[in-house]
């Protein structure tokens, strides 16, 4: 399967956010897709993001990288990466590799933009 993704700015009570849509399987050959859109909103000055996960099937230590990459490119710009995930298969994951600890995962994206750090 393929990735697919999407972006929108949404505001909320904290500021705006870029939400980015994500779904389809997170892999070794979809990754860099990711990391690249990451990477061009970061350097387009949205340090606030949203990574919308409730599409995604399918999300390996690639993917993960990739995430935690996003985090440190925005922590650098004192900003924030938010995750929104609801499936328990995905989110066993990031219990498994302690990154519940790192992330911030809220249940909709509604949630997420409305979190104030």
């Amino acid at each position: 399967m393929d990735l697919s993704l999407s972006t929108r700015n949404v505001s909320g009570p904290a500021g705006d956010r870029t939400v980015v849509e994500v779904g389809g399987e997170i892999d070794v050959y979809t990754a860099p897709k990711l990391r690249e859109q990451l990477v061009e909103l970061v350097n387009d000055g949205s340090y606030h993001l949203v990574v919308d996960m409730e599409g995604v099937d399918f999300l390996d230590s690639t993917g993960l990288g990739v995430l935690v990459g996003g985090l440190k490119r925005v922590r650098a710009h004192e900003g924030s990466l938010r995750l929104v995930c609801n499936q328990e298969r995905i989110l066993k994951i990031f219990r498994i590799t302690g990154l519940t600890k790192v992330f911030p995962i809220h249940t909709s994206v509604d949630e997420a933009v409305n979190a104030v750090d």
